[in-house]
């Protein structure tokens, strides 16, 4: 893998911009950065297509561990949780069933950092904006990239049986940026090419009907079917999350991702499969070597320590716990750390989005497109 400078397209702005990525810059900052490019080369591409795929297996086998032996307290999920997630992982409701898996290289090896697949980032950018500025720069060149045709292919999979009603599409509300409104409708577009009828609606605005026992939007429709970029540890600690249980609402995606999406799954996944390929050491407890400690429901590096540079004078107790995961040399280019953020899409790997910055990745962490080499 190379990082190699290239430059950007004179038009660059207002062509990422018209598809959606308004937060391509904060404060002078590029998030969005095509004056370089990744190229892979098509080993590389297939290293991470199976890593992605075994990493999705290893995830089937400890989810199912956690409900087995009922290692709930470990996540912190509320008891009055569990019985949603039991139901919801034997039953298998409609779901897109994607994320993102983060992976360390260190040009030999791909080791899993986290797997991102509640309210995944930096969709929009890996999907579309990427495979645009390939078909611009390189007209002829290949990217591992069919995240697009993907996620529209599940929800033409699922849509025979979903309710007939529009599928709602929730966002927490007016972030600065736009970021998470914008991903939203960017699924919400993909559910459209599908055929799917749709509707919007923000957290703050999902109503109840107590008589009935439904969630309504504000004109007080029912509401059917909602899928959420929302995380489900907000959602059951909302004022309407006790009536969730109650509803017949079909949630999308299902609510045993937050087994997945907490990083005590780490934790589960070296007991369970110690020293494989993919893998790092991770545990609750401190390790005897360099290690990073990540809050249980942290996102986007907040709370993210090296163990052998000193803990942050404060911590934020609403992330939840620590989880110590050993300390992988992670390549860097051009003095970057590089992040391979690997799509799947119900169980399939779908493509691939480079992030590059400090040791930790952050908000301050760019997007940087990728090609695959001839």
């Amino acid at each position: 893998m190379q990082r190699i400078a290239i430059a950007p397209r004179p038009d660059w702005i207002s062509k990422v911009e018209q598809m959606g990525l308004l937060w391509h810059s904060a404060d002078g900052f590029p998030y969005w950065n095509e004056n370089a490019y990744y190229q892979v080369s098509p080993d590389e591409v297939r290293a991470i297509r199976k890593a992605t795929e075994e990493c999705y297996q290893l995830l089937l086998a400890a989810g199912q561990r956690v409900i087995d032996r009922k290692l709930y307290d470990r996540f912190g999920i509320p008891s009055w949780v569990v019985p949603m997630i039991e139901a919801a992982w034997e039953a298998e409701p409609p779901a897109l069933n994607y994320g993102r898996f983060d992976f360390g290289y260190d040009g030999r090896n791909l080791k899993l950092l986290e797997f991102n697949c509640d309210t995944p980032t930096s969709l929009l950018e890996a999907a579309v904006i990427q495979w645009h500025w390939l078909q611009d720069v390189f007209p002829r060149g290949q990217q591992f990239n069919d995240i697009h045709d993907m996620l529209v292919d599940k929800w033409r999979d699922i849509l025979p049986v979903l309710p007939a009603s529009p599928v709602y599409f929730m966002s927490a509300g007016a972030d600065a940026l736009g970021e998470d409104m914008i991903t939203s409708t960017y699924l919400r577009e993909t559910a459209q090419e599908a055929g799917l009828p749709t509707d919007s609606i923000m957290a703050p605005d999902v109503g109840w009907d107590e008589r009935r026992e439904r969630f309504v939007d504000l004109r007080d429709r029912d509401i059917d079917t909602l899928y959420k970029l929302y995380p489900w540890e907000w959602l059951v600690r909302e004022p309407f999350g006790r009536n969730i249980p109650r509803a017949p609402t079909l949630w999308i995606e299902p609510v045993w991702k937050m087994l997945w999406s907490n990083k005590a799954i780490l934790t589960v996944l070296w007991e369970m499969f110690p020293n494989h390929p993919n893998l790092l050491q991770a545990a609750l407890a401190p390790l005897d070597r360099p290690a990073v400690a990540k809050p249980m429901l942290g996102r986007e590096g907040r709370g993210v320590f090296f163990t052998d540079s000193g803990a942050p004078a404060e911590s934020d107790p609403d992330l939840g716990p620590l989880v110590y995961q050993e300390r992988m040399n992670i390549q860097q280019h051009d003095g970057l750390t590089t992040i391979i953020g690997s799509w799947i899409v119900d169980g399939a790997a779908a493509g691939i989005g480079m992030r590059e910055g400090g040791p930790i990745t952050d908000n301050n962490s760019s997007f940087v497109p990728h090609a695959i080499a001839k």
